[in-house]
């Protein structure tokens, strides 16, 4: 099994220059951007059709608002996502240009969607009035989005890099200047969309949307059938196991599918057929990451209730409530489960197990797939049961689900809670219970954002306690010094989904309150830090976006801020310890 990670350890590089294409991670950061419009929409789909499982139909006025608020959201999902995959891909493309001739976002946004529209829609036209076909301007038009995004950010990075723009006298406006610098890329953009447009539809008859479904159909079919859910589900795991956060890699290649399949299963239950996808946004949220990616929900109520050793059931008393609402980090990194032997093969095969027994209640027992999307941290059960719509079987499979995955981990959990009551053996009881104990309280003081300097100082600080006097008498003053560096500053933490950032940012956030330290921090997702870095004098990496560092050196230069990654168990550390997370803070910023 060592020799198993450590082979794919060797790819790590590989998979860390996977996870950083610029066209990868603008489509993982351009689908993020529009996720409030699924959840948004997703509400009223809920209030509309579940109260039909019941028998109760809502009169057809109020029947009407509803479904026009979810047509009005869902139904132009991709003309919203042409534009923020268009703004990622524009800032991807920046780090390449100069400072002072950059790609005008905005401008791209525009011509992006414009590009979007003549390659998806029909004009509609009567007596009375005119208008879009909306055939393709949802879920159906992802595909498509994206690559007007990148047709469009390809034609301004060619044009802004070689300047060949409209160029106003100096004494024009910068304003002004800047919309007619933009008239050229921008022009160019809408005939090359017009003129393939025109070409398309003569040479086949229908829209170039309607084309690529056409071609990827093959493949989403393939990807929902056992084999293709196993190798997505099990690649992601895979790749988080390593250290590599597995959905930067996996989620672009099906983020389109994802929602297309949902939107698929809602009109098919709707017409009274069966909802048959099973690769939907709500079956990776809900069923594939029940409690975070490995499904890690049944492992952390082991930790916390069946285990035997100290150290892990304090790890799991931490990490419960985190895990329950999956972010799972503080138990990969704290126990660990990342690059841990033991735990490799549960972790990679029970999402692919759960996936299966969705894929069979939905193929052989009739019930319909996930139709209704909810924020992915809700927790599991609550999520499956609500986006499969309360369906009676959806209850069933839930505990099988639960079952299966305790069979799958507990013998391995069972091998790894042995061997650390034997390593805990070689400690005094006394020695043993304070430290876990205070471990357990780090890890639900910094989740919480209670994480106190005074009370949580430890390693470093406590050593420099133990020391002999002078040393003693010098920790003053080098918390003066720390307090002085750090007055005034602002900290950004940055991890995949915002949730992983909180823990070091309340950590900082709480001890810098206690010293009385004017010290501002900010939790974000990565790919939404661009237009916030002018506001922050340090940006830092949370383990799983560690392969970021480059690019956002490139971000960071620009605006002339400082920016560090977090090795996994450091970032625990600092997020448990208040004064070395200050510390680590006053360090980076002095370099």
């Amino acid at each position: 099994m060592e020799q198993l990670i450590a082979i794919i350890e060797k790819g790590q590089p590989f998979f860390n220059a996977i996870a950083r294409n610029k066209y990868l991670k603008a489509i993982r950061d351009g689908f993020i951007s529009v996720i409030p419009i699924i959840i948004f929409s997703s509400i009223f789909c809920l209030v509309a059709s579940v109260p039909n499982i019941w028998g109760f139909y809502w009169p057809d006025d109020i029947n009407n608002a509803l479904w026009k608020c979810y047509n009005y959201s869902m139904g132009i999902l991709a003309i919203a996502c042409a534009a923020t995959t268009a703004k990622h891909f524009a800032d991807a493309q920046n780090r390449d240009l100069p400072k002072n001739n950059q790609i005008n976002f905005i401008s791209c946004m525009c011509a992006a969607i414009i590009g979007f529209l003549l390659l998806s829609s029909d004009t509609i036209a009567t007596d009375a009035a005119s208008g879009f076909n909306t055939t393709y301007l949802g879920s159906k038009g992802l595909l498509t989005a994206f690559i007007a995004a990148f047709v469009t950010g390809i034609i301004y990075k060619f044009f802004i890099k070689r300047n060949i723009t409209v160029k106003m006298p100096e004494q024009v406006p910068p304003n002004i200047s800047q919309t007619f610098k933009d008239i050229i890329p921008f022009s160019v953009c809408i005939t090359v969309f017009w003129v393939f447009d025109i070409a398309f539809r003569a040479a086949f008859g229908f829209c170039f949307a309607q084309g690529v479904i056409q071609v990827f159909q093959p493949l989403f079919t393939a990807a929902d059938g056992y084999i293709g859910l196993a190798v997505i589900y099990g690649a992601m795991s895979l790749f988080w196991f390593v250290g590599v956060h597995g959905p930067s890699i996996v989620e672009p290649a099906i983020a389109a599918a994802l929602v297309a399949n949902m939107t698929d299963n809602l009109a098919a239950f709707q017409a009274g057929q069966h909802a048959s996808a099973v690769l939907t946004q709500g079956a990776q949220y809900f069923v594939v990451c029940m409690g975070g990616t490995g499904a890690t929900l049944v492992l952390v109520f082991m930790f916390c209730f069946l285990a035997k050793s100290q150290e892990m059931r304090a790890v799991g008393k931490a990490a419960i409530v985190p895990v329950c609402f999956a972010v799972n980090e503080p138990l990969l990194f704290a126990a660990p489960i990342v690059l841990n032997p033991v735990f490799f093969v549960p972790f990679v095969f029970a999402p692919i197990a759960n996936i299966w027994i969705l894929k069979i209640f939905i193929d052989f027992l009739g019930m319909n797939g996930f139709m209704y999307t909810l924020p992915w941290t809700v927790p599991g059960p609550i999520g499956t049961i609500m986006g499969l719509g309360f369906q009676p079987l959806a209850f069933v499979m839930l505990a099988l689900i639960l079952v299966v995955d305790f069979v799958l981990y507990y013998p391995f959990f069972r091998a790894y809670d042995a061997q650390k009551c034997a390593e805990e053996a070689e400690i005094s009881q006394e020695e043993l219970a304070a430290k876990n104990t205070e471990k357990a309280a780090k890890l639900n003081d910094a989740f919480q954002g209670k994480a106190d300097a005074k009370s949580v100082a430890a390693g470093a600080a406590a050593e420099a306690v133990k020391a002999d006097s002078p040393a003693a008498s010098a920790a003053p003053a080098a918390e003066t010094t720390t307090a002085s560096d750090l007055n005034g500053k602002r900290v950004l933490v940055l991890c995949q989904g915002g949730g992983t950032s909180g823990l070091l940012a309340n950590a900082l956030a709480k001890a810098a309150k206690e010293r009385g330290i004017n010290l501002e921090t900010a939790a974000e997702a990565y790919g939404n830090h661009v237009d916030m870095l002018p506001d922050f004098d340090l940006v830092v990496l949370a383990p799983q976006a560690a392969s970021y560092l480059a690019d956002l050196q490139k971000d960071c230069e620009r605006v002339g801020n400082k920016c560090v990654a977090c090795r996994g168990k450091q970032y625990i550390e600092l997020s448990q310890n208040g004064d070395k997370s200050l510390a680590f803070v006053s360090e980076q910023l002095s370099k």
